[in-house]
């Protein structure tokens, strides 16, 4: 299983990624874009597991969720829009990065619209 550091670690190899700890406890890592500052990726520890926030489209959230048991209605966000995954080990690490790379692709300053499924 990856440590959040690796997590993040990851995350900034996207192109303009940046982290940020915007909430006063800092144990909260916001991803962003540099061009418009927007969150791809909220990294956190919660019931002594690492999780990651990430946007989705509600029907591939739906998708996700159906497919994966560590992917949930996202804590502390719009549970449409955004899913939790809890890094427990049950996906491999290819899979979580394509979750962070849908968030990444939907809150880009180059927003694409997807024709395919991921």
């Amino acid at each position: 299983m990856p440590t959040k550091e690796e997590l993040i670690a990851l995350c900034l190899q996207l192109p303009g990624a940046y982290e940020d700890y915007p909430f006063d406890e800092g144990e909260w890592c916001c991803m962003r874009h540099s061009g418009n500052r927007r969150i791809f990726a909220m990294l956190f520890e919660r019931q002594g597991r690492i999780w990651i926030n990430v946007k989705n489209e509600p029907m591939w959230g739906d998708f996700w969720r159906q497919t994966y048991s560590a992917v949930i209605p996202a804590y502390h966000c719009n549970k449409l829009h955004w899913s939790s995954i809890i890094v427990d080990g049950s996906m491999s690490v290819e899979e979580i990065l394509r979750l962070i790379q849908d968030s990444f692709d939907l809150t880009s300053p180059m927003k694409k619209h997807r024709v395919m499924a991921p």
